[in-house]
C-alpha cells in the first residue's frame, strides 16, 4: 500500500474533536497515510477576510483528497459584523468554503448513505398490524447535485438594471413582481445545466447498477419547477430506457417523498435530486438511521479524482467548549471510509465499518446522542460515552 498524503480540515466548532477520532481509527485500521492541515472557517474569515485561503486550495490542487471536520456560517451582516477592525468596511462578503470548494474543484457529485446499524437505539421505529411494532431497514443513498440549483450562488438584493429588465421579459414576473420597487426585490435562481444532471444522474445509476438496488428516485418537483426538475426527470427517462433498462426509475416529489420515507423507507434505494431537494432528503433519511451524528458523506470529481468526505453535522460550536468533548464521532468515521472506497482501500474501509457495526450493536459504548440525553457537560458522569470513549470502542474492536 502506497502511502498517501491526505489534507486534513478541522474547520469550526466540533470539527477538530470528530477529525481526530477518525485519524485515529484510521490509524489503528492499518492506513498508512501523512496528514497535512489545512486553514479553512470562521476564524480565517474573521481575521484575514477569507475563510478559504489560497494556501487551502493549493494543498488541496496537489493531495487531492480531504477530510473535512465542520463549518460554521452566519447571514450576511452577521458575519460582517466580526470580522476584525482592520478588515471592516472593505466590502469583504461571507461565502462558504466548503461551496467554495465545491464550485473551484467541480465536486458535483455529492452522495449520502443512509444505514441502518442494528441495536442502534435511535433506529426508526413504527407501528404494525394489530399493535406490533416495526423497525423497517433503511438502506437508502441519496446523490445530490452539489454544484448548480438554489445553492449555485447566482443571486441579487436590489438586482441590476440588466437583471431587472430581463426578469421583466417574463410575464409572469411581470404580472406577479412589476408592481413591486426594483429595490424591495431579492432573487435567487435555480440554474440546471444538462452536462452535469447528466453526471449526477449517471452515477446514481451507476452505483445502482454495482450494488444491485432495484430502483432509482428521482426526487424533484416537475409538476411545478416544470424547467429545471421536469429537465432532470425527462433526462433520466432518456438514461434508464438507454442504458439501465434492469433499474426501475421512479418519480416523487420532494413534499409527499418527506411523508413517504416515514411510512416505507424500506422501499427505496438510490435516490437522485439536485442540491436544495437533495439536502432536505438525505436530512429526512438520516433522522431514520439515528440523526446527523451518523450521517456520512462524499463529494468529488470523478474527472480529476478530488474528493473531500465530511459529516453532514454543523460545527455546534458550544459543544466545542465543553472540556470533555460528548459529539458523536461515528458520521466523521463514516466519511472516512467512503475517502477509503473512492481511493481503493476497500478492505480497511470494511474493517472500519464493522467494527462500528459491533459497537453499535454491542450496546456499551453509546454516547449522548445515542442515550436520547440533552448535550450539557453532564452527560459524561451519567454514563455517556465521550467522544475520544467512542473512539476507543471501535478501535478495541478492529
Amino acid at each position: 500500500m502506497t502511502k498517501r498524503t491526505i489534507v486534513a480540515l478541522p474547520g469550526d466548532g466540533i470539527g477538530r474533536a470528530v477529525l481526530d477520532e477518525a485519524i485515529r481509527v484510521l490509524d489503528a485500521a492499518g492506513f498508512d497515510a501523512e496528514y497535512v492541515e489545512g486553514d479553512i472557517g470562521w476564524e480565517f474569515w474573521c481575521n484575514e477576510g477569507n475563510p478559504l485561503p489560497d494556501r487551502t486550495i493549493r494543498l488541496l490542487e496537489k493531495h487531492k483528497i480531504a477530510l473535512f471536520g465542520a463549518i460554521t456560517s452566519k447571514p450576511k451582516d452577521e458575519a460582517a459584523g466580526e470580522l476584525s477592525p482592520d478588515l471592516q468596511g472593505k466590502g469583504l462578503v461571507y461565502s462558504s468554503p466548503i461551496v467554495g470548494l465545491r464550485q473551484l474543484f467541480g465536486l458535483d457529485i455529492c452522495m449520502r448513505p443512509c444505514h441502518t446499524y442494528k441495536g442502534n437505539p435511535l433506529n426508526f421505529i413504527r407501528r404494525g398490524k394489530y399493535g406490533s411494532f416495526e423497525e423497517p431497514e433503511v438502506d437508502v443513498v441519496i446523490f445530490r447535485q452539489n454544484t448548480e440549483g438554489l445553492y449555485g450562488g447566482v443571486e441579487w438584493s436590489d438586482p441590476p438594471q440588466q437583471v431587472y429588465d430581463a426578469l421583466m421579459t417574463h410575464p409572469k414576473f411581470q404580472k406577479n413582481f412589476g408592481h413591486v420597487p426594483k429595490a424591495e426585490i431579492s432573487v435567487s435562481t435555480r440554474i440546471f445545466t444538462k452536462k452535469a444532471t447528466e453526471r449526477i444522474l449517471r452515477a446514481a445509476f451507476s452505483h445502482a447498477k454495482k450494488y444491485r438496488y432495484k430502483s432509482v428516485t428521482v426526487c424533484e418537483k416537475p409538476n411545478v419547477i416544470r424547467e429545471t426538475s421536469g429537465m432532470m426527470y425527462k433526462m433520466a427517462q432518456e438514461i434508464q430506457k438507454a442504458d439501465f433498462p434492469e433499474i426501475q426509475l421512479w418519480n416523487t416529489n420532494i413534499d409527499a417523498q418527506m411523508m413517504w420515507l416515514t411510512k416505507n423507507p424500506e422501499d427505496y434505494g438510490v435516490i437522485v435530486a439536485g442540491n436544495m431537494f437533495g439536502d432536505i432528503v438525505s436530512d429526512g433519511f438520516a433522522g431514520l438511521i439515528g440523526g446527523l451524528g451518523f450521517a456520512c458523506s462524499a463529494q468529488y470529481n470523478p474527472d480529476t479524482g478530488i474528493g473531500v468526505f465530511e459529516p453532514t453535522h454543523g460545527s455546534a460550536p458550544k459543544y466545542a467548549s465543553y472540556e470533555v468533548s460528548i459529539v458523536n464521532p461515528i458520521a466523521m468515521i463514516e466519511s472516512s471510509c467512503m475517502m477509503l472506497d473512492f481511493i481503493g482501500e476497500n478492505e480497511i474501509a470494511g474493517k472500519i465499518r464493522h467494527a462500528v457495526a459491533e459497537v453499535i450493536a454491542e450496546g456499551k459504548v453509546r454516547t449522548y446522542d445515542m442515550m436520547k440525553m440533552r448535550g450539557t457537560p453532564d452527560v459524561i458522569k451519567e454514563g455517556a460515552a465521550s467522544t475520544r470513549e467512542m473512539g476507543d470502542a471501535i478501535i478495541a474492536k478492529l
